[in-house]
């Protein structure tokens, strides 16, 4: 026995402070834990957070009360990290990065541990970390940080050289330099696809998305079309448009969770919302029921998201999953109904979403079940059909907002993108308008 725990690893013990927004209120201390392949977290809120006058629950699985509480991941596809903690972990793309530049580094010091949970959580850059929570070492460093004078996140103008640092991962053939300019600047908007974080021309944070090496059409083009015409269509979604590097069209999108003036806002997924995990399966109505209690304008909000999923169907973004439904804070312990995000016309896909409309009817598969569901989105059958009218009349035009000089989407592109909105449920959305 006693040979058996020599061999055993050494338990990982490390702690972080947690706190709020620029005015940096101390929220709480988070504790994680490696014991062999376990990783775990705990988290305290700190008193003066329970006492502040603006205090509200940072994540809704965790209580307002004194003393630790424990959080393990159910699954091993499931963080080991509270909701609205592991909103702001690095997404796919990011933990590849990350990733490579350990094994980069392993392999030139073997004595380096393997990577935990932690690591990527405190490998994003604190600047453009995903809503308001920031995290602090017990040396009072913001994680990641970097000298004074300096800045992690980059200006518009180093666009090209992201794009082919970006480039170079997908192929594998980065540098240890095209690594380390890299890290940091992963975001947990989006999922596998290469981005970067970067400051815009008027300072605003935005998410670039880049072209894949392995893209069969001009996904990034067809991301803003999407953003375009969900807001021809009457939802509130991200500002989008396309920039030109050396003729690769890069996505710029506004990120939603800062002000104009650029103060953060607290934000956490639907997935958090719903406390869901991440291999279970879930529907909107769901998601409903808890918005009820949570949103500050449960109607407006619900009604929205309505109005997204008939778009959703109508342009064949399927990809729907919790992750892609976002929500700010609003005050007074309520939320809101983030911006849209994330939305792209699948043509090589058919038409189900990911997310149920129901436990009683599935998938969502035709404009009929949804208008069958309307009502439990606050919307009578006038008011459904209104929503159908404005959302078809915006989805009808694709093609001219395509050709539009903020898409630039011509010739081959454009047939590549139009089974993805000219199809059976388009032509279902028509008779059901025609009949009344």
């Amino acid at each position: 026995m006693a040979a058996q725990n020599a061999f055993k690893p050494a338990q990982v013990r490390k702690t972080l402070d947690v706190f709020l927004g620029q005015a940096e209120n101390p929220v709480g201390r988070l504790i994680f834990v490696k014991d062999g392949q376990r990783e775990f977290s705990q988290f305290a809120y700190s008193p003066q957070w329970l006492s502040h006058p603006r205090c509200f629950d940072v994540s809704p699985d965790l209580s307002r009360v004194l003393g630790y509480q424990l959080h393990k991941p159910h699954t091993q596809n499931d963080s080991c990290f509270w909701g609205a903690l592991a909103d702001t972990e690095p997404d796919a793309w990011g933990r590849r990065v990350i990733a490579r530049a350990h094994a980069k580094a392993r392999a030139k010091d073997a004595s380096l541990a393997p990577l935990t949970e932690l690591d990527y959580l405190a490998a994003v850059d604190d600047v453009s970390r995903i809503g308001a929570l920031r995290l602090r070492s017990e040396t009072g460093t913001y994680l990641r940080s970097v000298s004074d004078g300096e800045r992690s996140t980059p200006a518009f103008l180093e666009l090209e050289k992201i794009l082919s640092a970006s480039r170079a991962v997908e192929l594998s053939r980065e540098t240890v330099e095209d690594l380390a300019y890299l890290q940091g600047k992963g975001t947990s908007l989006g999922g596998m696809r290469p981005k970067c974080t970067l400051q815009d021309t008027d300072s605003a944070l935005c998410l670039a998305k880049f072209p894949s090496v392995g893209d069969e059409r001009a996904v990034t083009r067809g991301e803003v079309l999407a953003l375009h015409l969900a807001r021809l269509a009457g939802i509130d979604s991200a500002t989008a448009r396309v920039v030109l590097v050396h003729g690769d069209p890069v996505a710029m999108v506004k990120r939603f969770d800062r002000t104009a003036e650029q103060q953060r806002i607290p934000y956490m997924s639907g997935a958090t919302l719903l406390q869901a995990r991440r291999d279970d399966e879930h529907s909107y109505t769901e998601i409903l029921d808890v918005m009820r209690a949570k949103c500050e304008h449960f109607t407006i909000d619900a009604r929205q998201l309505w109005r997204r999923l008939l778009f959703n169907h109508l342009i064949t973004n399927v990809d729907d999953h919790l992750q892609n439904i976002g929500f700010l804070y609003s005050g007074h312990n309520l939320w809101r109904l983030s911006p849209a995000f994330d939305l792209n016309p699948f043509p090589d896909k058919a038409a189900e979403s990911k997310t149920w409309l129901s436990e009683d009817t599935g998938p969502i598969t035709s404009v009929r079940q949804l208008m069958a569901q309307a009502f439990r989105f606050e919307l009578s059958p006038a008011q459904a059909q209104t929503v159908v009218a404005e959302v078809l009349a915006a989805v009808v035009r694709w093609k001219e907002v395509a050709m539009s000089a903020d898409v630039g989407l011509q010739g081959a592109d454009l047939a590549d993108f139009r089974p993805a909105f000219e199809h059976a449920a388009l032509q279902e959305a028509k008779t059901l308008l025609a009949q009344g």
